[in-house]
């Protein structure tokens, strides 16, 4: 009997070989293909366009997108639904492909079926990269009860960091999200659910 094993991308073959349709992540050498729902890119979307719409009134420098792809590990590669990234980091090699290795402002995670991801890997993936401000949007209250209680109600948590360590916000109904990255932004749970 004869045993094949796959050979484990690098973060720079993940790259290579990045189909041009789709969104991809590397995880552990192996390029997974994240698929959502329509109600999933609806909140994806709804999102990001509230972020958009701040940095244009504020005339913040930042970018916001749903393609970057960020190296968090030599074999590790993520594409968060929505990066707020750095407008001087994002346009310093503006013929590059959407990755990055350095750590973006803000990474937006909206939870699906495989929720561990957003928030036990990602989470700390994000963290040691030091992305500063990571939000997790459990829009359909799939997590587990240790994050969202008993009984179990849509969540936004917003983590925060402070030291090298994330520190952890809940926002629920119609509490007012904070966002240091967004100070002046007025967004509740409830008009995500509204989508």
């Amino acid at each position: 009997m004869t045993t094949f094993t796959k050979q484990k991308l690098t973060f720079d073959q993940f790259l290579d070989q990045y189909p041009e349709d789709g969104r991809y992540e590397l995880v552990d050498g192996e390029m997974v293909e994240m698929r959502a729902t329509r109600q999933h890119d609806d909140v994806d979307f709804f999102i990001l366009f509230a972020f958009n719409d701040e940095i244009r009134r504020l005339r913040l420098d930042y970018v916001v997108n749903n393609t970057a792809v960020i190296q968090t590990a030599e074999n590790r590669g993520r594409n968060p639904d929505v990066s707020v990234i750095n407008r001087t980091m994002w346009r310093s090699e503006r013929s590059a492909y959407g990755a990055l290795d350095q750590p973006i402002q803000l990474a937006v995670e909206v939870v699906s079926t495989n929720w561990e991801d957003d928030y036990i890997d990602k989470l700390d993936e994000y963290q040691r990269l030091g992305i500063t401000e990571y939000w997790i949007v459990d829009y359909l209250a799939i997590g587990s009860r240790t994050y969202l209680g008993n009984p179990k109600t849509p969540t936004v948590f917003v983590y925060l960091l402070d030291e090298g360590v994330y520190q952890s916000t809940a926002f629920k109904g119609g509490d007012r999200i904070l966002s240091r990255t967004f100070p002046e932004l007025t967004l509740t749970m409830n008009q995500i659910l509204d989508v």
